[in-house]
């Protein structure tokens, strides 16, 4: 009878461990399987973003924005993109101008970068026109032919970074260049080159003397040339006057009312009108004569030298 009961506590036992050992053995097939199937699950999740990513990358690649005029002209650019386009039918056709964008804004310049600087370029049907600085060179971009092909030449070199820009063309081949560096407070340096070529070739004129910061200049044809200075505080036009090219400069005289003393202070670009110069006068930085908007209007008799009040000009009159 005590062999009986030994004999079955010991095929208890022995079931006891073998179900044990299967249940031990279940548990582990049950985590490496559950292992195995959140690893596929991760791997396949992995997969779908890596292929959802890259899908709106394509996306952001292949759909840059619709590129839009400027000013909505039949000769216009576009900033967009961070690239420079021109176009010459409203914006239906766009063409690459081979320059870095940051390139056209580089120096002492802290103003809008959707447009481009007032008179850093030209852009007509004839003459598409870059001015810009890259690294320690003043360079002029530009083609002839709407952008099929483009030149390259450098004005000057090395150069201070550049504050003031300014390219125009009086014709086919005359043009120049107006810039200003090397600032310091209220000072700057300034130089005038120009081309007889038609831009591939540029020379520098004389110096006018003058270190105030630049406000504007131009030439209104081989010869006749004007500068203007007095950007901070100014209380009465600071212009002088090339009659050979800029060979030599000469500070021009205005002739200003009393009334219109400290009012009229900053000269602009003159223009031909009824064969005599005429010129406006702003009221610069500060002004405040009816509104600061209102401008005096001189004119010259003897070639920009000396220049006589003739009128208000009102801003809608311009």
């Amino acid at each position: 009878m005590k062999l009986e009961r030994r004999i079955r506590g010991f095929a208890m036992k022995k079931i006891i461990l073998i179900l044990s050992i299967m249940i031990m053995c279940g548990l582990l097939i049950g985590m490496y399987v559950y292992e195995k199937q959140e690893n596929i699950s991760f791997s396949y999740s992995s997969e779908i973003d890596d292929n959802q990513q890259s899908t709106v990358n394509e996306l952001e690649v292949s759909e840059p924005e619709p590129l839009q005029p400027v000013n909505y002209n039949t000769v216009d650019y576009s900033l967009q993109n961070d690239a420079l386009h021109i176009s010459y039918n409203k914006g239906e056709d766009w063409v690459k101008v081979p320059i870095e964008k940051e390139a056209l804004f580089s120096g002492e310049y802290n103003g809008n970068r959707q447009e481009l600087i007032d008179g850093s370029y030209v852009l007509s049907e004839k003459l598409a026109a870059f001015l810009y600085s890259e690294e320690d060179r003043i360079i002029l971009k530009y083609s002839t032919d709407q952008g099929e092909t483009w030149q390259e030449s450098v004005i000057t070199e090395p150069f201070p970074p550049i504050r003031f820009r300014k390219v125009d063309f009086i014709n086919e081949q005359f043009g120049y260049v107006i810039i200003s560096g090397d600032r310091t407070m209220s000072q700057e340096y300034s130089a005038v080159f120009l081309t007889y070529d038609g831009g591939k070739s540029w020379g520098q004129t004389s110096d006018s003397g003058n270190t105030r910061l630049i406000s504007d200049g131009g030439f209104i044809n081989e010869t006749t040339g004007f500068l203007s200075y007095g950007t901070i505080n100014p209380e009465e036009p600071d212009y002088y006057v090339t009659e050979d090219g800029g060979n030599t400069w000469s500070q021009a005289v205005f002739h200003i009312p009393d009334k219109y003393d400290k009012i009229f202070v900053t000269a602009e670009i003159p223009t031909m009108e009824e064969e005599q110069l005429v010129v406006l006068v702003n009221q610069g930085p500060n002004g405040d004569y009816k509104g600061g908007k209102v401008k005096g209007k001189f004119a010259s008799e003897d070639n920009g030298k000396t220049w006589e009040f003739l009128t208000e000009v009102q801003p809608n009159e311009e």
